[in-house]
């Protein structure tokens, strides 16, 4: 009883013309009611039913401007609060990249002395490739070539390695690493020979003549070289689980960066881009199929095929340096503590 008491006193505006309306019908048709009594009741009516209309379009008009004034007041929360929040949110981009330069800092390991020498051993253990950028390379020529060929050729598999050298036929560029390379040691170095112009440039052309000899005598090796026309003190010795950077200044720590790091394909990408805008050697181009150790005409006709012949003035017995450089390379760090 109640609740219906409560929805009559709710919708007492609509039930009251209803009731009235009836009852004046009723009154009408059983001739009670005069026709005058008939017709006010009518206005009386329209006026109840005007009243509704007129209330309800009020109340919906105000409920659209109370709408608007909370969407607009939302609005500028929400503006206030993207105000207060920006700030926060550079900060957490901040901090993000503070994490990941922290992470890769934490993958960067020093090294010393004996520590690189053993750093390079596990590199090239059990490796499928290798990338080297660098002066002449002497010591990939002595050491990681020679390796890591012999560790493919054991264990039957493929062997890819790319190497970026100077270009020996630059003889401005070979002045300016001797230069370089007197300014730290004017002595000999392990190979017992010290840093001239003359040694430069055959130390870079011993390096193509020694890659050439191996592709030869080992047909899994995928090999690529590039000669830069620009020097650089660092090297760079990519292998599948690490890269190791070196200077040739053995005062200066080495920086070694496993490949689980995201360092470490930065700076494979580095590598890749760098020989790709090197002068490349065209090893295809060469017809020559070297002896157990090349012969002197052998070794012209090889440099003369790659585009990149040896300098006329060279005698029979530079070229014979050159071979030997090639296939009896010595360890310029034979000393550990040197390296």
């Amino acid at each position: 009883m109640k609740r219906r008491i409560i929805m009559f006193a709710q919708n007492a505006d609509a039930l009251v013309p209803l009731v009235l309306g009836v009852a004046v019908s009723v009154l009408g048709l059983l001739d009670v009611a005069t026709p005058h009594v008939v017709d006010n009741s009518i206005l009386i009516v329209l006026a109840v039913l005007s009243f509704a209309l007129l209330r309800d379009r009020w109340n919906k008009d105000s409920t659209e401007r109370d709408a608007r004034e909370l969407s607009a007041e939302t609005l500028s929360v929400l503006k206030a609060l993207q105000a207060k929040t920006a700030p926060l949110a550079e900060l957490d981009r901040l901090v993000t990249r503070m994490h990941v330069t922290v992470e890769g800092l934490a993958a960067v390991k020093t090294l010393k002395g004996v520590d690189i020498d053993r750093a390079f051993v596990e590199a090239r253990r059990h490796t499928d490739r290798w990338s080297f950028k660098g002066g002449t390379g002497t010591y990939t020529r002595a050491v990681t070539l020679p390796s890591c060929v012999e560790s493919a050729r054991r264990e039957r598999r493929p062997l890819q390695v790319r190497i970026e050298i100077l270009d020996p036929t630059d003889e401005a560029l070979c002045e300016k690493y001797t230069r370089y390379r007197t300014s730290l040691s004017s002595g000999p170095d392990g190979t017992g020979e010290p840093w001239t112009l003359d040694r430069t440039r055959k130390e870079s052309f011993a390096t193509i003549l020694a890659a050439y000899w191996y592709q030869q005598r080992f047909q899994f090796l995928d090999l690529s070289m590039g000669l830069t026309s620009t020097m650089s003190t660092f090297r760079f010795d990519l292998s599948a689980t690490r890269i190791i950077i070196t200077q040739d200044n053995s005062e200066f720590p080495a920086m070694m960066i496993l490949s689980d790091s995201p360092l470490y394909d930065g700076y494979a990408t580095e590598l890749r881009n760098s020989l790709s805008q090197a002068r490349r050697v065209p090893f295809e181009e060469a017809r020559v199929l070297f002896d157990e150790v090349p012969a002197e005409a052998q070794v012209r006709e090889f440099f003369a095929a790659v585009k990149f012949p040896l300098p006329e003035f060279y005698s029979d017995a530079d070229v014979y340096q050159i071979i030997e450089k090639a296939i009896h390379a010595k360890n310029p760090y034979a000393d550990p503590d040197a390296l």
